[in-house]
């Protein structure tokens, strides 16, 4: 017995050893972490140039992963970071915006930059990459959009600017990062609705925003109204470049709250979505947006139709399908159209962006200009006058021009694929149909919406809120086949 009080007085100081150890490493940690902030703040005081707040900031939370590494879960961090990223997405460039020339630096970037780190150390610790391809039910989706970045990358052998081509490249690649690393985080339910209402939370931040940019003429230096005349000053931007990039978000988040409060059991959750629903429309009006405006209205009707009975869905879907051939048609005549009188009115000038878009995809032969090279096209090679506008104001002809007629079709297929997907499951599910129907009638006041900004490839929204549908749709058939095979 004597011989064993030696070796229990041993393990009780090896155990009390490591716990000094971590009190000396929590010690540390915090010590670090307040001479860290401290820095920040000091040099931000001192205003200086934020290309150099980057390091120390970088040092801080490099110093600190290395601290929190034993005592935090790879999984969990990734997940942390994937839920921070999605918040990060609302801030845009208002926060920190390094420009290196080529692209920027803003916590989107750099949030992005940790998380797919962080997903990297996880699966290479794990050794589980397959699992995760193996649980994902979009398997389709995220092989065009690899194909997608594969066709834009070869495309600049035919590009007149591969500059223009490799920025271009640089915000596809970002965005379809995101929906990978977005499948792969939000594979439960739970998940979901912690997106959704960082979504919602966020989205009522930048309202209270844009009517401080309305009622006081307050505009962020990250906004291009930012010192401009005073009449413009009044338009609600937040934390966007401009009303159109804010008015097209909105549409999102407006799909959003009325799916919260058509589902919801609380008063004051069905009230607040009500308002906040209210809100935004009231804002996207403060914008002038035409199209936005017009994508809460065709937002409502694909609401309406989702729920009419049976019987009715059929007659709706014979208005519908003779309202959009009617629309088509008189467009298309439109285009075929000589150029109007005042060829630099806002409408002349958007026919005559597509049609200059329509023929470089005639001129290369379907294939596009390549990535990134319409804005080049438009203002070195114009056949018809655009007033200066470089930008094609259209996602879908912008997609068109870039990249050709596959990519085009190829996205629409997708965009249908996943919009069918999300209808299916709702007529199926009898629980949780807040994330089907916020995610379909968002996928249809989108497209519409989409007319309205400049370029949406550099809307980061955009690519997050595609990543949450390829999620909902992902969780949902998984569900549905555990309950089959369950049966």
């Amino acid at each position: 017995m004597t011989k064993g009080w030696p070796e229990m007085g041993t393990g009780f100081e090896i155990n009390q050893a490591q716990r000094d150890r971590r009190k000396l490493s929590r010690r540390r940690l915090v010590q670090i972490a307040s001479a860290g902030t401290s820095l920040l703040a000091v040099m931000a005081l001192a205003s200086m140039n934020q290309l150099y707040l980057i390091f120390p900031g970088f040092w801080m939370v490099l110093i600190l992963a290395v601290f929190l590494q034993p005592y935090v879960d790879s999984k969990k961090l990734f997940h942390g970071s994937m839920y921070l990223l999605v918040a990060a997405t609302f801030l845009n460039q208002s926060v920190i915006s390094i420009n290196l020339g080529v692209f920027s630096l803003f916590m989107y970037r750099l949030v992005l930059i940790a998380a797919s780190v962080l997903f990297i150390i996880h699966i290479t610790k794990e050794r589980n990459l397959f699992r995760y391809w193996d649980q994902v039910h979009v398997k389709g989706s995220l092989l065009f959009l690899l194909f997608w970045l594969g066709y834009g990358t070869v495309s600049l052998i035919w590009a007149k600017s591969i500059i223009e081509g490799l920025k271009y490249l640089f915000l596809l690649g970002s965005g379809i990062l995101f929906i990978f690393l977005a499948v792969f985080t939000f594979t439960k339910i739970s998940r979901l609705y912690l997106f959704y209402g960082i979504w919602m939370i966020m989205t009522f931040g930048l309202l209270i925003l844009g009517l401080v940019n309305h009622f006081w003429q307050v505009q962020l230096p990250s906004s291009t109204l930012y010192g401009a005349s005073e009449y413009k000053l009044g338009y609600p931007t937040a934390v966007f470049f401009n009303q159109n990039d804010f008015a097209a978000f909105l549409t999102i988040s407006f799909c959003f709250y009325l799916a919260a409060a058509k589902n919801s059991k609380g008063v004051w959750i069905k009230t607040s979505a009500i308002l906040l629903a209210v809100l935004s429309v009231y804002i996207v009006f403060l914008t002038e947006s035409r199209a936005s405006l017009l994508a809460m209205m065709a937002a409502l009707a694909v609401y309406l139709f989702i729920l009419l009975p049976a019987v009715l869905k059929k007659a709706a879907i014979l208005a519908g399908s003779a309202i959009t051939i009617a629309g088509t048609v008189a467009f298309a005549g439109s285009l075929m159209m000589e150029p109007m009188v005042d060829s630099t009115s806002s409408n002349a000038v958007r026919v005559n962006l597509l049609r200059n878009t329509l023929h470089y995809v005639l001129d290369t032969f379907g294939f596009g200009v390549g990535a990134g090279n319409l804005p080049f096209y438009l203002e070195h090679e114009p056949v018809y006058e655009t007033d200066s506008v470089i930008e094609v104001h259209n996602w879908l002809a912008e997609l068109l021009g870039n990249f050709g007629l596959f990519i085009f079709l190829g996205y629409i297929a997708m965009y249908a694929i996943l919009f069918f997907s999300l209808y299916t499951l709702h007529k199926q599910e009898k629980r949780h149909k807040m994330l089907l129907e916020a995610g379909m009638v968002a996928m249809a006041a989108f497209l519409v919406a989409s007319i309205s900004p400049s370029s949406v490839s550099n809307l980061f929204f955009h690519w997050v809120f595609l990543g949450f549908v390829m999620a909902v749709v992902s969780v949902f058939k998984s569900k549905k086949q555990e309950k089959e095979n369950f049966y």
